[in-house]
């Protein structure tokens, strides 16, 4: 028998606002103090401000928006999300996606293969593989592995899930394009770090790593060249 999705309570969702680490009085703190000994981040906050928490609801649903907004700009992919939700009824479910014939939902603007991620998901989600209610209770390394094991998510999916539904203060998005651009000029270098870079380079900033990918992601689109 499969197993059937419990939908997210108000208990729930308590629960998790509870879990959850990367608020904005959160990031202001970390962020003061990665500054007392990083003087780059001192003079980035200085330069464009705290950025602000940029929480998303733990649910199928967001994990789901995940892959609609692959390789898309934010408007795009708002607009497809609207879309595929007016498509399979206003209610982004397991259940309500894998019941929306495919060509339906190519007509509100999803590709073949992102039909074949998001299905991959709710079959993933529908038959406990990927246990998406009791992933705020595991570990980063255990929620990355989960996330990971669906087809179509990456790293960056599972460090974009963990880091804005679960709110996990020390996940370091070094696949982040942004995040490498704004972590070099914060740091004052001359040329783009690659990714090894990035990642040997900010163990320095542990344990309050997300805040500073969100001051990365800020310094990258609001401090001038």
């Amino acid at each position: 028998m499969a197993c059937s999705v419990i939908p997210f309570t108000a208990d729930i969702n308590r629960r998790m606002s509870q879990r959850f680490k990367l608020t904005d009085a959160f990031i202001r703190k970390a962020l003061d103090r990665l500054a007392q000994d990083h003087v780059e981040v001192e003079r980035a906050v200085a330069q464009v401000g705290y950025p602000p928490s940029r929480r998303r609801e733990h649910s199928f649903e967001s994990l789901a928006r995940i892959v609609i907004g692959q390789q898309l700009s934010t408007k795009a992919a708002a607009t497809i999300a609207q879309r595929v939700d007016e498509t399979v009824g206003g209610a982004l479910q397991p259940e309500t996606l894998l019941a929306t014939n495919a060509d339906r939902l190519r007509a509100a603007g999803l590709s073949r293969q992102k039909i074949s991620y998001l299905q991959s998901l709710a079959e993933a989600v529908r038959s406990g593989a990927l246990p998406i209610e009791t992933l705020p209770t595991l570990s980063d390394d255990d929620v990355e592995a989960a996330i990971t094991a669906v087809r179509g998510f990456g790293r960056w999916s599972a460090h974009m899930y963990m880091m804005f539904s679960l709110g996990r203060p020390d996940i370091w998005p070094s696949g982040d394009l942004a995040v490498r651009v704004g972590f070099g000029r914060i740091m004052g270098w001359t040329e783009r770090p690659d990714e090894n870079t990035v990642i040997r380079e900010g163990d320095a900033f542990a344990p309050y790593r997300s805040a500073l990918a969100l001051l990365c992601w800020q310094f990258y689109s609001e401090a001038p060249l």
